[in-house]
């Protein structure tokens, strides 16, 4: 395999990174890879928020892996600044090769360059593997989540 590079994702890698995002089961029934123009707009909406990192993994010119970065800024645990990580897909053809484990790092190693003390982030309850995957890295299930779809 090539070099990996991580990247700030760019116009032209919405269309992948979509791809990505509507590939399992949960994003099949959410995502619409056909109509770019939400994705577009939302991609302009991050661009333009200081607190918000959307990055590509590529590999050999081709965008291989995507996540979310966003920097909370916070008053509880005397004022910590927190990060989440969001959005986290592998391109099917890399899945198992340590790709997902390098981009968690990469979120890690920004946070931590971002002076944030926690980062969090959640997964579908029917995600067991990914559960299995962010527990090897270090990461603990202790809170439940909860969604107010509008």
């Amino acid at each position: 395999m090539g070099d990996l590079e991580i990247r700030p994702t760019t116009a032209e890698d919405i269309p992948a990174v979509v791809a990505m995002l509507a590939d399992d089961p949960l994003g099949a029934q959410r995502e619409s890879p056909d109509d770019l123009g939400p994705y577009l707009a939302a991609f302009e909406r991050l661009r333009a928020d200081p607190n918000q990192q959307l990055v590509v993994a590529v590999r050999d010119d081709r965008v291989v892996g995507t996540l979310q970065l966003t920097i909370v800024p916070g008053l509880s645990r005397r004022g910590a600044v927190r990060s989440i990580i969001e959005g986290v897909r592998v391109h099917g053809d890399e899945r198992g090769s340590g790709l997902g484990t390098q981009l968690i790092e990469w979120a890690i190693d920004e946070s931590r360059r971002q002076g944030c003390h926690l980062v969090q982030l959640t997964s579908d309850k029917t995600r067991t593997d990914a559960h299995r995957f962010y527990e090897r890295l270090g990461f603990t299930a202790s809170h439940t989540g909860f969604k107010l779809q509008l």
